[in-house]
């Protein structure tokens, strides 16, 4: 089956002040000879530097709550809406970021923590679409007390066909959970890739492809392994937990990661840490081990000059805060502008 591409293009601005009066730099090709060729060429819009830069924001990982940012100097988009609506606006609005340049939310399933205030959150910004799977749709509809008025802001995706939102393309692919539908997405900008799957039990085949392929990841560390079977969850939550449904603990996490390091990938964000059954020191200490196994240098991403001698950037994101506004350039071979 053929591959098709799906476009949702808005009209996006500069969303930092600072950029307004930056222009782009234009370098005209020389003209074709018209005997030789009828075409004549256009000009080539070169991208400056600041075109370049991806920008991330966590602002709550785990079952209390889960939303992120990504976007670039025209704007981006929103994953998750299980943050209150308020507290999202907030933390964009204190890091810079102008909240009518944000064109989407994206759901990965349709479990609380991940979209208890999304139709608040489009209620509130009429602009903004909220991309999902029709199964996704379903489920909130059926699980949840939100209104039926979110199906009028549904804009329909389907796994594995890339669609883009402004400058970002992006592709879903599909993870094993619980949910009605489940899936991580690739974001793609500018030859590099931003991979987030949070709430997975196991690493299947399509998931670790896109994984695989990332600069920046974002990957579930839910549990201490021993932490959960001694912990006061009823056992049939334990087994429930630990099935290809559920979710990851800490050393599957690190196995995973040690077989798929690679001088591309820049950063890693463990998400979804669970409040009862791990630590971000335990989550930390895995993953740290087993990449430090294997002879590589782990940063701790607070670009410190120990930091940028590293190999890849490790991170636990935080439950309740906001991360600082991460900035990632071009990968350092690429760097021509």
């Amino acid at each position: 089956m053929s591959r098709r591409k799906i476009s949702f293009e808005g009209q996006m601005t500069i969303p930092f002040e600072e950029w307004e009066d930056e222009k782009p730099k234009i370098a005209v090709p020389p003209r074709r000879n018209i005997y030789a060729a009828a075409e004549i060429p256009q000009p080539v819009i070169e991208k400056t530097p600041s075109d370049r830069l991806l920008y991330y924001l966590s602002m709550g990982s785990g079952s209390s709550g889960n939303s992120c940012y990504i976007g670039t100097k025209k704007g981006g988009i929103i994953i998750d809406a299980g943050v209150k609506a308020d507290m999202i606006e907030g933390m964009l609005k204190s890091n810079g970021i102008d909240i009518s340049k944000i064109h989407g939310v994206l759901l990965t399933h349709d479990h609380s923590d991940h979209v208890r205030y999304v139709y608040t959150l489009v209620r509130n910004h009429k602009h903004m679409k909220v991309f999902c799977t029709n199964r996704v749709l379903n489920g909130i509809m059926r699980r949840h007390s939100i209104s039926k008025r979110l199906k009028d802001y549904h804009q329909a995706i389907f796994k594995e066909i890339p669609f883009t939102i402004g400058d970002l393309e992006i592709t879903a692919f599909e993870v094993p959970h619980d949910g009605s539908d489940n899936m991580g997405f690739s974001i793609s900008f500018d030859d590099r890739r931003f991979v987030l799957a949070t709430d997975l039990g196991a690493i299947k085949e399509r998931a670790r492809y896109y994984m695989g392929r990332a600069n920046y990841l974002v990957i579930e560390a839910n549990y201490d392994l021993h932490m959960l079977k001694m912990g006061r969850y009823p056992e049939y939550l334990k087994a429930r937990i630990q099935t290809e449904d559920g979710h990851l603990d800490n050393l599957q996490t690190a196995q995973f990661l040690k077989e798929i390091i690679n001088p591309e990938l820049q950063n890693i964000f463990l998400c979804h840490l669970s409040q009862d059954n791990n630590t971000p020191q335990k989550a930390l200490a895995a993953v740290r081990g087993a990449l430090e196994e294997i002879g590589k240098k782990v940063g701790n991403a607070c670009n410190t000059i120990e930091d940028r001698k590293a190999d890849v950037q490790l991170m636990a994101l935080p439950r309740f805060e906001a991360t600082p506004l991460f900035v990632f350039r071009p990968l350092q071979a690429d760097q021509h502008s």
